[in-house]
């Protein structure tokens, strides 16, 4: 005996689907739910998310607060030694060869090579930008790492921390307590007489 739920879990595929737009006499009235003209009623419209009608939307209304390092970001593609295994030994590959391969979709942005995976072959790689993992990788392998120029490829130093200097923000260095000491003993004491000048010379 089947059971109920046996028998509607198959009721719905079987289900005819619903015209829209034919009249009154498909069961959902003139307008079909669409209610009366304007593009939502019109078949086959887009309409963008955040529209509002043609009124200035929210997202522009809103203040802009802070700062954005979006449109000045470095963007790579991203290529990463499994990839540059594939290519036979002593080759060099640069941006071109890696589009040849489908490895990059095109040449507008620089390619950045990075450590995963393992580089067992000797190659000469021409990028932009590497991981130090994927540097030290294609150097053991008996490669070279190269920048767009075809020069070796270095790392920029680090930059040195701020140190402030003594004294505080006015930049005033202290005087050593030695100097400061000197000039009170060499002056005379309160009270007491002044030294007699020395004779002049005949």
């Amino acid at each position: 005996m089947s059971m109920t739920h046996e028998i509607t879990a198959a009721v719905p595929r079987f289900k005819k689907s619903q015209r829209k737009g034919r009249g009154e006499s498909s069961g959902r009235g003139k307008t079909s739910g669409r209610g009366n003209k304007g593009s939502k009623a019109r078949v086959g419209t887009y309409i963008k998310r955040g529209y509002e009608g043609g009124q200035t939307p929210i997202f522009r209304r809103f203040p802009k607060r802070g700062f954005s390092n979006f449109n000045f970001a470095n963007r790579f593609h991203i290529v990463n030694l499994s990839d540059l295994d594939t290519f036979d030994a002593g080759a060099t590959v640069d941006a071109t060869a890696l589009k040849e391969r489908g490895l990059i979709p095109d040449l507008k942005q620089p390619v950045k090579i990075l450590g995963n995976g393992e580089l067992t072959k000797k190659l000469t790689v021409q990028a932009g930008w590497y991981s130090k993992s994927a540097h030290e990788a294609i150097g053991k392998a008996g490669g070279q790492a190269q920048n767009l120029k075809g020069e070796a490829f270095e790392f920029p130093k680090p930059k040195k921390k701020f140190v402030p200097r003594e004294g505080g923000a006015g930049g005033k260095k202290k005087k050593p307590a030695a100097a400061e000491e000197a000039p009170a003993a060499s002056a005379p004491a309160e009270g007491a007489a002044p030294a007699a000048a020395p004779p002049a010379a005949e």
